[in-house]
């Protein structure tokens, strides 16, 4: 069974020390490191842009997993690319042409992940699934950190589980993001996710961020796929 993948978001570090934080991480164990770009439009907030993903692709050699909640997605993915991203996601919600935008991420040679919102029906995903990487479940409301996790979002990643593996296309990453922490990333895992996304569950005054990775991986031990 693979390893479970876990994407600490930078969204939730401190920014004045950016660099440290993610070298934290990434001698911590992370995986892949999740950067939250915002754009006050299609979400309620605006975080980091390319250059920001440039400064973080110089501090690691893991992979940087870009959440785009940008409207008009097409527009930036080349300077993404540029920048040294490893994965660009793009909101379902967000892309008037969704297969074009998937087929110019991975014409770029980025691997492409398409995300859902918590009200959007598993079923948007469906004729879009044989052309991704990854399929990014929203556990939470876009926009900002710090939010509990959905309840409902288990059985949705269920079905999305399920979708995946009756289309032959259990290699596409199923990963989740908001709200995941220690007490619940197991029963994500178990449902069908294969990378989780924790932002303020790593980045936080509470532990360091080798410990609050370290109780992550424990309570997904066991649960890989």
């Amino acid at each position: 069974m693979a390893r479970v993948k876990i994407a600490p978001s930078i969204l939730s570090a401190d920014f004045a020390r950016l660099g440290e934080q993610i070298r934290e991480a990434e001698d911590a164990g992370a995986d892949w490191i999740h950067v939250d770009v915002m754009d006050g439009h299609f979400v309620p907030n605006i975080t980091i842009g390319p250059l920001i993903a440039e400064a973080a692709r110089r501090c690691t050699e893991l992979p940087l997993d870009t959440h785009l909640m940008i409207e008009a997605p097409e527009r930036y993915l080349e300077a993404f690319v540029r920048a040294g991203v490893s994965l660009l996601t793009v909101h379902a919600e967000a892309c008037r042409h969704l297969h074009r935008t998937v087929q110019q991420i991975r014409e770029l040679g980025a691997r492409a992940g398409v995300a859902i919102n918590p009200a959007t029906p598993v079923e948007a995903l469906g004729e879009i699934l044989p052309y991704v990487d990854m399929v990014l479940v929203m556990s939470v409301n876009p926009g900002f950190g710090g939010q509990s996790y959905i309840p409902t979002t288990t059985a949705k990643v269920a079905r999305v589980r399920r979708l995946l593996d009756e289309g032959g296309l259990s290699h596409v990453e199923l990963e989740v993001d908001g709200g995941i922490g220690a007490e619940n990333a197991a029963e994500v895992v178990r449902a069908g996710a294969t990378a989780l996304v924790a932002g303020s569950a790593v980045y936080n005054r509470r532990a360091t961020v080798a410990e609050n990775l370290r109780a992550l991986r424990e309570a997904v031990d066991g649960m890989e796929r």
